[in-house]
């Protein structure tokens, strides 16, 4: 299992421009938790799943409208790559470096 614990600086390529976030991930064997704080606001992390050096999480967002994001990254050293799915606005791109 890989190490993905830390603080993540990450940017999601959206519509509305490059989204960037902060994701704290404290996990716990095959689960794990934490948060996601940005500039558009700060969501907790719910139904964190560890599968070896692939994370996948839900985020409800509030802004700029209320939506549940279902998102998944695969860690890969100190950085991460993966994607946001936004419902019917489809998936963007989320990519990671690790800060701590």
């Amino acid at each position: 299992m890989a190490n993905v614990d830390g603080s993540w600086e990450t940017v999601a390529k959206t519509p509305m421009g490059d989204q960037k976030a902060t994701l704290t991930v404290v996990s716990s064997g095959d689960t794990f938790t934490g948060d996601f704080n940005g500039a558009m606001g700060s969501a907790e992390v719910k139904d964190g799943k560890v599968d070896g050096d692939t994370l996948t999480w839900k985020m409800d967002i509030t802004v700029p409208m209320p939506l549940s994001l279902d998102c998944e990254a695969t860690v890969d050293g100190d950085s991460m790559e993966g994607k946001v799915t936004a419902g019917a606005f489809g998936s963007f791109p989320l990519t990671g470096v690790r800060k701590s």
